[in-house]
């Protein structure tokens, strides 16, 4: 017999509450331990209800500025200049309205998007969207990974295979913090992001880029990025590295740490208010993304420095090209910070993921080595056979496997925030609902024309 519905089920119609608990026969919600555990106020200032609701964005924006977007944005601004900016924005507006319907998901029906592909879709289905999920959060993890292991190579003169091998211990940074609370794990989060900001703010002061340039490149789209194969490579690998597939799993399960009301009022409340933090956040992600690209635009591109594709090459160049003695040092520590902070998110949304999919719930610092062990290994490997230049191609590679993963998050999600069925009174606008389908087969085709011309080169 199905059980009554709970106030958090109530807005969805009760046909489709019980196909959409069929398969567990039990509503537990997602992320159990953290779920509704940080207060919102009642009645209280816009300020103060958008400080208890700010924090699930700025998790999800750590995706955005990983240490896979500098390998793509690096190369992208020495080999093009700012042409690429405009790919930035479009990832970037891209990214927000995905991540705005994830949170809509995950509060509206009080499942994350896993969850909801497990309930609603073929057993055959389910497995094909896990594996690919679990690819995307490998290369996402793959990027980290390198990224930590070469900011720990600049900075203290750790040897890369023994930096990668390092970044295994991170597995109980992650599980200190989530025991001191989610809040405190917030708070963690956004330090490291300041930190981010600040080194890129001071970047992009000492390089004092050509306004016209930047926009330029940002609103004016230029037809060789489709055109250009080499180019559409780069722009794939930061589509890739900017919309991350495993953060819409991420988004809507963390947004349910609040303790909103589970009526359809508090719901539409919590969303106005998720959506506001999530944008905010994602603003700060574009800054981050387009100073990167910027930065080596104005140091390498038409300086004869247009090779430049590793992190480490840019990091001996930067300070004799910028004039600013720091600047190096600056960009090893965002880089440390950036990689410290993806190990949080990736942790989290691997978790969800397994939980969601497979209902497989296993302690987090064994879920966090064994994904961290998988992405280990081959840095180690290449790193030994073919040093940092190895390292830096298999960065790139990694953004394009998260590139070729989208689709098989971006399409169920936009599947289920637009069916009112299952969303009830909560559902997209049909506008909205056009507009989201149209960014879903705008990054089908590009993987389709990406793969067109990989294997036609090959």
């Amino acid at each position: 017999m199905t059980p009554p519905p709970s106030e958090a089920e109530a807005t969805l119609p009760s046909q489709e509450q019980w196909r959409f608990f069929r398969d567990t026969g039990e509503n537990r919600p997602s992320l159990p331990e953290v779920n509704a555990s940080v207060a919102v106020p009642k009645g209280a200032t816009w300020l103060r209800r958008l400080f208890a609701f700010a924090g699930p964005g700025y998790m999800v924006s750590v995706g955005y500025m990983d240490p896979g977007n500098w390998a793509t944005d690096l190369a992208g601004g020495a080999q093009f200049g700012y042409t690429l900016l405009f790919v930035i924005m479009l990832s970037n507006l891209m990214a927000i309205l995905l991540q705005a319907l994830s949170a809509r998901l995950g509060i509206a029906t009080g499942r994350d998007l896993a969850q909801a592909c497990r309930a609603y879709y073929p057993r055959p289905v389910n497995f094909a969207l896990w594996i690919a999920c679990e690819l995307a959060i490998i290369a996402c993890d793959l990027a980290e990974v390198i990224g930590t292991a070469i900011a720990l190579n600049l900075l203290f003169g750790i040897p890369l295979v023994a930096g990668a091998i390092i970044t295994a211990l991170d597995a109980f940074l992650l599980l200190y913090l989530m025991n001191k609370g989610f809040r405190f794990l917030e708070a963690f989060v956004v330090a490291l992001l300041i930190v981010i900001f600040g080194c890129f703010a001071a970047q992009i002061i000492a390089a004092q880029p050509s306004v016209s340039g930047i926009l330029g490149g940002m609103f004016v789209p230029s037809p060789e990025i489709v055109a250009n194969p080499a180019m559409l490579y780069i722009a794939m690998g930061i589509i890739g590295a900017t919309v991350m597939p495993h953060n819409l799993y991420l988004h809507s399960s963390i947004v349910q740490t609040r303790a909103y009301e589970r009526t359809e009022e508090g719901r539409r409340d919590a969303i106005k208010w998720a959506t506001a933090d999530s944008t905010i956040a994602l603003m700060l992600a574009l800054f981050v993304n387009a100073s990167i690209l910027i930065v080596a635009a104005v140091a390498f591109h038409g300086t004869g420095h247009e090779d430049v594709a590793e992190i480490g090459q840019a990091y001996e160049l930067l300070s004799p090209l910028l004039g600013l003695s720091v600047a190096s040092i600056l960009f090893a520590v965002a880089l440390l910070a950036s990689g410290m902070n993806s190990t949080v998110t990736a942790t989290l949304a691997g978790q969800i993921v397994m939980e969601g999919f497979l209902h497989l719930r296993i302690p987090q610092w064994a879920r966090r080595l064994i994904t961290r062990g998988i992405a280990i290994v081959p840095v180690v490997v290449v790193t030994w056979l073919y040093g940092e230049k190895g390292t830096a191609e298999l960065l790139v590679l990694s953004q394009v496997i998260l590139s070729m993963q989208l689709p098989f998050a971006v399409i169920p999600l936009v599947h289920f925030v637009s069916d009112r069925k299952k969303m009830g009174s909560l559902a997209i606008a049909r506008w909205v609902s056009v507009l989201a389908w149209i960014v879903a087969t705008v990054i089908v085709a590009l993987n389709v024309k990406l793969l067109y011309d990989t294997f036609a080169g090959l």
